[in-house]
């Protein structure tokens, strides 16, 4: 009870309050009246009234997230009002204060739906993510802004029907799955913001991690009611990273339940993860159908064509002249993920702009030293079968034989199993590299050479021996 007249306490009454509450109460009276009762209510009622030092005064939120979210959306208001209601008053900081009661913002519908109306009405006037559970997304990652090539253009050309045709059948839900790097959540946030741009979706993005802190926190405060109607409001649930909830038995569980609600309602889910449904083990059996009864969308390691196009595209938005040499010495160098890629453009362009000096090869070798040192060691999968084939004592010709014995059936698994642990390439990659396999023969593969690992110790060291010499 005390933790609840605490937060109420800035909204006292004037008379029982100290001048600085006095002009805290007439400001929240007035912002309320600006915003409506159901918006302040969902977003701003956790503000806490703090000190006022040197003319700037403090207002606390117990969260990151809804301290993020009010700066972006009512800090300028908030300091205009408080302006105006004291001289002495120069500015406004927003902080987050540990200790703070968490109330999930929610929305108190009585019974009524024409509540629920008004949120979505106000969710429809803005092109920002307005969930209260989600984060915003990112203008920079939009479709325009996403370079298409040969390893991305099925995951981009099924990301574009999802934002023009939400809930196109065989399109529900989308998963997005590769490596690090390659665009999985760019894809997501240009969805997004295509939705919104109509101004009556509302979507909800938030990470696979926000998705468990969410849930824990409503749990805590004894509101997953509330947790589950707002999730379940949402035209267009999008979760990053889903392989964050593998080992989380009671996450999974509410995102099914979560999941079948709004896809039964015939609402649009997009999730995106580092591997393809079949291959997250640790998620139960009934999620991994349910996400893989959809469309499916690999965004496989980029071409040094690829490569190319991408940083042709960010040295001409730089507008800062980079040598077409330069840009394909990066695109040899570094090829693990589009982010260390752009991260290494932008620090040449960095360097250029502070020493006024044009890009060079010599001064590309020179400032990307380290990063270029870290990419110089790549492993090949031509490389791991020659150092299998020798440590087992076979033919390296067996490496893409039929031949099934477990003499040579076992050293070709561990193969494939440090391949898809020491590249980037894909699983149908891999297959091709021994002997055009399935792809389904290389996922078994690796799970079996990863539960042989965990039985017998001594297997395990020769496959860490192997992986500690092809690294070194």
């Amino acid at each position: 009870m005390e933790n609840a007249q605490y937060l109420d306490a800035s909204a006292s009454a004037p008379g029982s309050s100290s001048p600085l509450e006095t002009s805290w109460h007439r400001v929240r009276e007035k912002l309320k009246g600006e915003v409506g009762e159901v918006e302040y209510r969902t977003w701003l009622r956790q503000i806490v009234l703090g000190p006022l030092e040197d003319g700037e005064l403090i207002l606390y939120l117990p969260t990151r997230f809804l301290r993020d979210w009010v700066r972006s959306q009512y800090e300028e208001r908030l300091q205009t009002l408080w302006r105006t209601e004291r001289q002495d008053v120069q500015g406004i900081e927003l902080q987050v204060k540990r200790g703070l009661p968490e109330v999930l913002p929610s929305v108190e519908t009585d019974g009524d739906d024409s509540v629920i109306e008004e949120v979505t009405a106000q969710v429809a006037t803005s092109h920002e993510v307005r969930s209260d559970l989600a984060v915003p997304l990112d203008p920079r990652f939009s479709f325009d802004t996403f370079i298409v090539g040969k390893p991305n253009e099925f995951a981009y050309a099924c990301a574009r029907r999802v934002a023009e045709k939400p809930s196109s059948p065989g399109f529900n839900p989308l998963f997005l799955y590769g490596g690090v790097g390659l665009g999985k959540t760019h894809l997501m946030h240009a969805i997004g913001s295509e939705l919104t741009k109509t101004g009556n979706v509302s979507v909800a993005y938030m990470s696979a991690e926000k998705f468990m802190y969410r849930f824990i926190a409503a749990i805590r405060s004894q509101s997953t009611m509330e947790f589950k109607e707002q999730l379940r409001s949402v035209d267009v649930l999008m979760i990053d990273d889903l392989q964050f909830l593998i080992g989380k038995d009671n996450t999974q569980e509410e995102f099914f339940h979560t999941f079948n609600a709004l896809v039964d309602a015939g609402r649009q889910i997009i999730v995106s993860a580092d591997k393809s449904p079949s291959d997250l083990s640790g998620l139960e059996d009934r999620l991994r159908t349910r996400l893989g009864c959809g469309m499916v969308a690999d965004i496989h390691a980029t071409t040094f064509e690829l490569r190319i196009s991408i940083l042709e595209a960010k040295a001409k938005a730089s507008g800062t002249h980079v040598p077409s040499k330069v840009l394909e010495y990066l695109a040899h160098k570094i090829t693990s993920n589009v982010r260390e890629l752009e991260g290494a453009l932008n620090r040449l362009v960095a360097h250029a702009d502070l020493v006024g000096r044009p890009v060079t090869l010599d001064t590309t070798q020179d400032v990307l030293k380290d990063m270029l040192k870290a990419h110089d060691r790549r492993v090949t999968i031509e490389e791991i079968q020659r150092k299998v084939a020798e440590h087992w004592n076979i033919r390296l010709t067996d490496m893409s034989s039929a031949r099934r014995a477990r003499a040579v059936a076992r050293p070709r698994q561990v193969a494939m199993f440090l391949a898809k642990q020491l590249t980037s390439r894909s699983l149908p990659e891999i297959g091709r590299k021994f002997g055009n396999r399935d792809h389904t023969t290389v996922m078994h593969a690796v799970n079996r050479v990863g539960e042989l690992m965990e039985q017998d110790p001594s297997f395990a060291e020769d496959v860490e021996l192997l992986r500690r010499m092809l690294e070194g």
